[in-house]
């Protein structure tokens, strides 16, 4: 699982740079995405759907019941995938007014206004200290300066809300549940894993994909637990 060289870096902030203008330069009324054989809306200052998230959506099991956080929902894919998936509640979390839009838009174009709440929260802020049994996560992947709430749905400053997510995030993860959790290639894989550690959570590999055939652009999904403690 190598991460990307300094010319590759490059590449990538050019492509990354060019995916955030697009972002913010749709028609106010919004841009249809298919994704995964379903369309979706996104208004402009969200992330749209993409590569990145779909070894994490082809691989995640919710069984039926089963309470979901999606924490940086973005146009709130992986919280619909969820509801199609058997979840019985879905809480979808974004810090950026234009996802909370597009999310609940696409809730409801999918049928599942009344079973996914939307809301705007800094990571956990908004939550009541009520846990789940399952916390889903496609966080900023590089721990880069983010100069707008567009560049911080692919830039995390001084990797801020990723520390924080792993600081916390066992606050709101019930006993026996799972952290389903997105990452790249070229994002910081090793830190992600040492958080994860050092939160007493075990990671596993769960699936990968890539972007294009030079597998420049490869994302991964893990899923992590509460490690067993000894005796």
């Amino acid at each position: 699982m190598e991460q990307t060289s300094g010319n590759s870096l490059a590449h990538i902030d050019r492509w990354q740079k060019n995916r955030q203008k697009a972002f913010k330069t749709i028609p106010q009324e919004g841009k249809v995405v298919k994704y995964l054989g379903k369309e979706f809306l996104v208004f402009p200052e969200t992330f749209w759907p993409f590569t990145d998230s779909q070894p994490l959506v082809q691989s995640f099991k919710i069984k039926p019941g089963e309470s979901v956080l999606d924490v940086g929902t973005g146009s709130g894919v992986i919280a619909i995938f969820a509801c199609y998936g058997g979840a019985s509640k879905v809480t979808a979390v974004d810090i950026n007014p234009a996802a909370i839009k597009s999310a609940k838009h696409n809730a409801k174009l999918h049928g599942f206004d009344k079973l996914m709440k939307v809301k705007k929260s800094n990571l956990f802020q908004a939550l009541e200290g009520e846990q789940f049994d399952v916390i889903t996560a496609n966080l900023p992947f590089r721990n880069k300066p983010a100069h707008d709430v567009v560049a911080s749905s692919q830039w995390d400053t001084d990797f801020k809300t990723n520390t924080q997510f792993f600081a916390e995030v066992g606050k709101y993860l019930k006993p026996e549940g799972r952290i389903y959790f997105s990452q790249s290639n070229f994002g910081a894989i090793d830190e992600i894993k040492a958080l994860a550690k050092a939160a007493g959570l075990t990671v596993r590999t769960l699936a990968s994909a890539a972007a294009d055939k030079a597998e420049t652009k490869k994302f991964y999904a893990f899923v992590m637990r509460r490690a067993k403690q000894p005796g």
